[in-house]
């Protein structure tokens, strides 16, 4: 008889995960998993330290204590940079160069099956491949960060404000982005302030508390 096959491992795992600074605790300890196919919503105020989690999730930050185990496996920061995609505050793009250039970078990096026309066109910026993201306006260039996403091969996505700089249309592309990536099988933790509608994935969150 054959044994029944083990539940897999989840994509992330973290135990006992700290941050400090300057020897001030900014969060943890902290337990926590994330499913593939599954997303997780960070909650708490100001200063409890919502971006600070996504920056050491992104392999940006190292962790004052704790594990993370990514894909089964226990990783560095390194290993955390190859497996994440992190949208923060700050675009991520070069200012000089143009949309379509930004992208098309992204593309050979990671070897993108996806076309950097077409990820522009997904998101609304069909008509500005030639234009400098310098004199792109903040929702667009929120909107260029995000074709950038959908050209990332990493199964883990980190989104810090997401929906900030966005109307209506960009809220709602978000959200289609997201159900896109976690229907495939990724996964996603976000940050997110005021009263929006969650994508229609499955969401659990994680509280900090200052």
């Amino acid at each position: 008889m054959n044994s029944p096959a083990s539940d897999p491992a989840p994509l992330l795992e973290c135990r006992g995960l700290c941050f400090s600074r300057n020897e001030e605790p900014i969060f943890g300890p902290l337990d926590f998993t994330l499913a593939a196919g599954t997303a997780i919503q960070v909650l708490g105020g100001n200063g409890a330290g919502k971006t600070t989690l996504l920056r050491v999730l992104a392999g940006l930050l190292p962790a004052s204590q704790g594990e993370v185990h990514f894909q089964g496996r226990s990783v560095d920061q390194q290993h955390l940079v190859q497996g994440t995609a992190f949208l923060g505050h700050l675009p991520g793009h070069k200012a000089d160069l143009s949309a379509l250039e930004n992208l098309q970078f992204t593309a050979a990096l990671h070897a993108s099956a996806l076309a950097p026309e077409a990820a522009l066109t997904d998101v609304g910026l069909a008509g500005f491949e030639q234009q400098q993201a310098r004199r792109l306006s903040a929702g667009q260039n929120k909107r260029l960060a995000l074709a950038r996403l959908r050209l990332s091969a990493a199964p883990l996505w980190l989104l810090d404000e997401p929906y900030a700089n966005l109307d209506r249309d960009g809220i709602a592309l978000v959200n289609r982005q997201i159900g896109d990536h976690v229907n495939a099988g990724g996964a996603v933790l976000l940050t997110t302030h005021g009263a929006y509608a969650p994508p229609p994935v499955p969401m659990h969150t994680l509280e900090l508390r200052a």
